[in-house]
């Protein structure tokens, strides 16, 4: 498949009128809805966004590539936009960005169709291509020229293919190339990496972990004659092959802007010996200086502990709905069963392990798990968790610097032996001897301070907790409320969680609400997507909120933090207990006062449209 066949002619736009790199994100999103290309608009511009937030697709020299990969996509498209005065897309560089590939990815997409979408990164290298890009007039100019260009890489391919790979050769220098998605940062990093290593005179291999899957892979006779390994990832590659050679780990950008510089650091061997326990490949101290590894490492654990959550959590509110609180019946006994005694039993356990793992990769895993249920059984509850979570994951690491300094020949043992032994030993003896009794006292003082609650002090706290659902919608300070909340419900207090689903629920209902209501604020894009969010909020998905609050997050943000405070208050003012671990319509009947919980949500859901509806501005037309 050629570039051309996903390039169509009504998914090109020749002068943007886009001034901000939002308005851009909506102009191509919108050309490509009206091109028939997306199944749902709003479901793809969110994912657009999210692969923004971690990290800008404006890779410089005057190109951004926003790309996704997501069911909302009907149909593999590219959407090209041009602007010659230039946009501020947050490029790496600093520079304006002139050139705008959209890349449409459907799940499931055939391999041919990703790999024609990296030949699109490819040819993005070349300063020449992108010259006569920038000052084609007409959209037959522009597929002219992206025909001829292809057809250059293709004949550059199949010579490439005729070639044997560099290999077993003495000043070697090898590359790894990763980034979230696999479609354009992947393939050229790994391009820019081979050019400038050509005109050094340098032999390289590099490895490619794209969308699919991985590229003219490193083996162990090109590790073992390595100079050094240049890892360019942003995402999870495999490290621990890399034991014993100079590894130079960077962002994946880097591999773009930084190639000459990081060829003659491997050439050099300027670059650590690598030691194992590095899970990703952005530099972990880099982040650690920067504040984010505190936060990366309990994400993880919070992330993967989620699905427990959900599953565990519909499986209780079944057992309710079909036994009462009391779960009497045979049903309700079995859901009880495998939600409560099962799903739930390993809350901690996989929050702790995760978040091991993320400090001290695979090794970290077994030992945090352990620290885990032993805070767990012994009352610690989720503080012990997140304490073992931490403790197991240093001391792991701590055991890797120790275990350094050993034999090479005793590499093999240290992750099936000596990594899980003492890790295991000392977290166990730490957390039964020295963390379970302080914590299991402040998680009682905890629990006596959230049953004393009543009057102001209630309200305040439902305020506060309503409000935190709103801030990020899905972030750290949503996903803490959550926790949060949990918490309080395996401690056998009701009320928090009450307050914390209604916060949840607000958003995405206000917001819906306002694009009913004020219909004259909204795009016909955002009206539809209004409807939408009235199912999300209905569900207790949050995240429906945050395409808006992209698009305008002053107000969207403050409208929905006062409503989904103003719910939570309201839940806690009417002493409402929700003992089902989730949220939406499918808990409702099991709260303690069902009518007065569905006011508490419709008026906050009210506040937020009302706000919303009179503090957002009029179309131009």
């Amino acid at each position: 498949m050629k570039i051309i066949d996903l390039l169509k002619k009504e998914t090109v736009i020749m002068n943007l009128k886009a001034t901000t790199k939002d308005q851009v994100i909506d102009e191509l999103v919108d050309q490509l809805d009206q091109a028939g290309c997306l199944n749902d608009r709003s479901e793809f511009k969110q994912a657009i966004l999210i692969r923004e937030n971690q990290s800008s697709t404006g890779i410089g020299e005057g190109i951004a590539i926003p790309h996704a990969k997501t069911k909302a996509v009907k149909e593999p498209a590219i959407c090209f936009g041009k602007s010659e005065h230039g946009i501020d897309y947050e490029s790496l560089d600093g520079q304006p960005s002139h050139l705008f590939f959209m890349i449409a990815a459907s799940e499931g997409e055939h391999e041919e169709h990703l790999e024609t979408l990296s030949r699109l990164s490819t040819m993005l290298m070349n300063e020449e291509f992108r010259q006569r890009l920038i000052q084609a007039k007409t959209i037959d100019e522009v597929f002219r020229l992206m025909a001829d260009a292809e057809k250059q890489i293709e004949n550059e391919e199949e010579i490439d293919q005729s070639k044997e790979e560099i290999g077993g050769s003495k000043g070697l220098v090898l590359a790894v190339t990763a980034c979230p998605t696999g479609i354009a940062h992947t393939y050229m990093a790994a391009d820019t990496l081979k050019t400038k290593a050509g005109e050094l005179g340098v032999p390289i291999k590099v490895e490619t972990n794209g969308a699919t899957g991985i590229k003219n892979a490193l083996t162990k006779e090109d590790i073992e004659n390595a100079t050094a390994i240049i890892v360019a990832a942003d995402k999870q590659v495999e490290m621990n092959r890399f034991q014993g050679k100079r590894v130079i780990q960077v962002p994946v950008a880097d591999g773009i802007h930084k190639a000459e510089q990081l060829i003659q650091k491997a050439i050099n061997q300027d670059a650590p010996i690598f030691h194992g326990g590095s899970k990703d490949s952005s530099k972990e101290d880099t982040s650690e200086k920067q504040g984010f590894g505190f936060y990366k490492h309990l994400m993880n654990g919070v992330s993967n502990m989620l699905p427990f959550v959900v599953g565990g959590g519909i499986l209780i509110a079944l057992a309710f709905a079909f036994g009462g609180i009391d779960t009497k019946g045979p049903i309700a006994k079995t859901l009880m069963q495998i939600g409560g005694d099962g799903a739930f039993h390993f809350l901690v356990p996989i929050l702790a392990g995760f978040i091991a793992s993320s400090i001290a990769d695979r090794p970290g895993f077994a030992p945090g798990v352990v620290g885990g249920f032993l805070a767990a059984t012994a009352g610690a509850g989720f503080l012990g968790g997140l304490i073992a979570g931490f403790l197991a994951g240093y001391i792991v690491q701590g055991c890797k610097k120790v275990f350094s300094y050993l034999p090479n020949q005793l590499e093999g043992i240290k992750p099936v032996l000596l990594y899980p032994v003492f890790g295991i030993l000392i977290t166990g003896v730490l957390m039964v001897t020295v963390i379970n009794g302080p914590v299991v006292t402040i998680n009682k003082a905890l629990i006596a301070w959230l049953n004393g609650l009543s009057g102001t002090n209630a309200i305040i706290l439902g305020l506060i907790l309503g409000g935190m659902m709103a801030i990020d919608m899905g972030g750290p300070i949503n996903k803490a409320a959550f926790t949060f909340g949990i918490a309080a419900i395996s401690s056998g207090n009701f009320g928090p969680h009450a307050a914390i689903m209604a916060g949840g629920m607000v958003p995405p209902l206000g917001i819906a609400l306002a694009t009913t209501f004020f219909r004259s604020k909204f795009t016909d894009a955002e009206r539809k997507a209004g409807i939408t969010n009235y199912i999300m909020g209905a569900s207790f998905i949050t995240e429906g909120a945050i395409p808006f609050a992209a698009a305008d997050p002053l107000r969207v943000l403050g409208s929905c933090i006062v409503g989904s405070g103003i719910a939570g208050a309201l839940t806690m003012l009417f002493q409402i207990t929700l003992p089902a671990p989730h949220g939406g319509i499918f808990v409702i009947p099991l709260v303690n006062k069902p009518l007065l919980y569905i006011l508490a949500i419709l008026v906050g859901s009210v506040v937020t449209a009302l706000i919303l509806g009179v503090w957002k501005r009029k179309l131009l037309r």
